[in-house]
């Protein structure tokens, strides 16, 4: 009998603490690439290297090939710690993660291919189907270009959306396809200004040929069908969608305490101009903004991290997280990527206008923040619309992302 890769690696018993001590060791080596890494528009070749040593892309990597397996919770608190130094790279990071996790819900022959063959394999992926695509013996023959795929330049493998559709037109599924770096290109299409260090680009693939074995089904999946034949790994049970929704916000998180500590640290050096204020700290208004933006933030982890903790336990049970829950957690990313905006600006207006100072690390952390806030998972009208329908029985039109 063959012996599989997965057979032969031996299992990594790490703690998440210390997964997340070795992402906050990072913080320094980040935070003094940071400007670089935004100027160059993706993250520096240093960083991602480290994080690579650390273990760090490997969080949702199944164990049978030497990763983490870790939970959502992991994941939430590792991107936290690492967007406190460099919100960009905390973002390849997250995103190059969650589609390890999607790896880990394909069939077993999909798994081989990415990371049998490649226990370090890198995925990049974007969910945007695009409909150029055939049916052929064996799988799709598949053309398109998917914008923003984020930490594609560092990638090995990357998914991308594709809806089917037969010869008269109708439709015959959507799937997340699985695709060789080396059978695409990258198109250097981003130019933003925040998130600059995401490096995230378009991905395009002109008839590239995909098996049946990796493609999965995302109608499936959005019930929390998977293909994969190891059903006894509970991680790769979470639900499909709260998952790739409230992965996108940990980065929110580690923004809004480093932005917070940073105006709490300058405080007692910062006069308020044109009043008789000598140091901020002195100034009762100054207090209270401080202490609003604490408890918006605060607001924020409670969010995120009871989305997080709804997620790993129902998929410990075994159990499918029911609907108006998973619409919950669609809601949630909303009031996390809004508590922390709001944060943000009630941080800026303290600080005051030094914070537009280039050499203030305040200013990208805005920018990053209000960029990452406009990803369309976490939009959050979409999510308290969708939140609303489910608590009153109404359908939902809106989307079938839930």
């Amino acid at each position: 009998m063959k012996v599989g890769i997965e057979s032969t690696l031996p299992q990594t018993e790490v703690t998440d603490e210390e997964l997340v001590s070795r992402a906050r060791a990072l913080g320094p080596l980040l935070a003094r690439n940071a400007q670089k890494s935004e100027q160059d528009r993706r993250a520096h070749e240093e960083n991602i290297n480290a994080i690579s040593e650390a273990g760090l892309f490997r969080l949702m990597v199944p164990k049978r090939f030497g990763g983490y397996q870790s939970s959502i919770k992991s994941h939430l608190e590792i991107t936290a710690a690492l967007a406190e130094a460099c919100a960009g790279t905390a973002w390849v990071t997250a995103l190059t993660n969650v589609c390890a996790w999607f790896v880990g819900l394909y069939s077993r022959k999909a798994q081989e291919d990415v990371f049998g063959a490649n226990p370090d394999a890198r995925v990049a992926g974007v969910f945007t189907p695009s409909t150029d695509c055939r049916r052929v013996e064996g799988g799709l023959v598949v053309s398109g270009k998917w914008y923003w795929s984020s930490g594609s330049l560092h990638a090995d493998w990357v998914t991308v959306g594709v809806m089917e559709h037969d010869a008269n037109g109708a439709f015959v599924g959507q799937y997340l396809a699985l695709i060789p770096k080396s059978d695409v290109t990258i198109e250097d299409t981003w130019f933003t200004v925040g998130m600059r260090a995401s490096g995230s680009n378009c991905v395009v693939a002109k008839e590239v040929f995909i098996p049946d074995h990796r493609l999965l089904d995302v109608g499936a999946a959005v019930s929390s069908d998977y293909p994969t034949e190891f059903k006894d790994e509970a991680e790769y049970r979470g639900a499909f969608v709260p998952v790739a929704a409230i992965v996108l916000v940990g980065a929110q998180l580690g923004m809004g305490r480093a932005a917070l500590k940073y105006v709490i640290d300058k405080a007692p050096q910062r006069s308020i101009a044109y009043t008789s204020f000598e140091k901020q700290t002195s100034s009762v208004m100054f207090q209270a903004q401080i202490a609003e933006a604490s408890l918006k933030i605060d607001t924020a982890h409670l969010h995120a991290f009871r989305a997080a903790e709804d997620i790993d336990k129902a998929a410990r049970r075994g159990e499918k997280l029911d609907y108006a829950t998973r619409a919950r957690v669609r809601a949630d990313a909303g009031v996390v990527v809004t508590a922390i905006t709001d944060a943000l600006n009630i941080l800026i207006s303290a600080h005051g206008a030094g914070t537009f100072a280039e050499a203030s690390p305040l200013q990208r952390i805005w920018r990053d923040s209000n960029t990452a806030a406009r990803h369309a998972v976490v939009l959050p009208a979409v999510g308290i619309e969708v939140y609303g329908k489910a608590l009153l029985g109404v359908e939902n039109t809106v989307t079938p992302l839930v």
